[in-house]
């Protein structure tokens, strides 16, 4: 039994919870945003959208220290660990992500940067509402396909 695996599966399954929970407060947060047109709602969607970036984030950084026992550094680190973990790893794991989740979760990761690195009075709506409209759709896939690799970990962490 491989503990470290069940232990990440948990991991998993709880840290999604958590994430639905982002989505619905950004969710929530864009429709009063676009009902009272108030820059302070705007703000706190791009905190949240920023949340939920970073949560999806960290449990792809659990997988890549705990299932390939490597993680990306440098420069473009954050794009790296996607690629990594959108690749199968031959004998240790099939890809945990689909190409189309990839492609999306950049996107998130993109705008996580711009989050950072600018003040959030200079965001705009047209940055944020097509991540919005998204949001759902990026959530469901992420959570399927999360939720199968944590059954692949629950199934690899009994059988050795």
């Amino acid at each position: 039994m491989n503990g470290r695996y069940l232990t990440l599966a948990g991991r998993i399954r709880r840290d999604l919870k958590d994430l639905e929970t982002v989505v619905q407060r950004s969710q929530d947060i864009w429709k009063q945003y676009e009902t009272s047109q108030n820059d302070q709602f705007l703000d706190a969607v791009a905190l949240n959208l920023h949340s939920f970036y970073t949560g999806i984030e960290r449990i792809l950084e659990s997988i890549a220290e705990i299932s390939d026992g490597y993680q990306p550094t440098g420069k473009s680190w954050h794009r790296e660990l996607l690629l990594q973990l959108a690749s199968e790893v031959s004998g240790i794991r099939p890809p945990v992500l689909s190409d189309s989740l990839l492609k999306a979760l950049d996107q998130y990761r993109g705008f996580r940067h711009v989050v950072r690195n600018i003040y959030t009075f200079r965001l705009e709506a047209n940055q944020i509402s097509p991540l919005i409209d998204q949001l759902s759709t990026t959530y469901q896939n992420c959570q399927i396909e999360l939720l199968q690799f944590a059954d692949f970990l629950e199934e690899t962490g009994t059988s050795t």
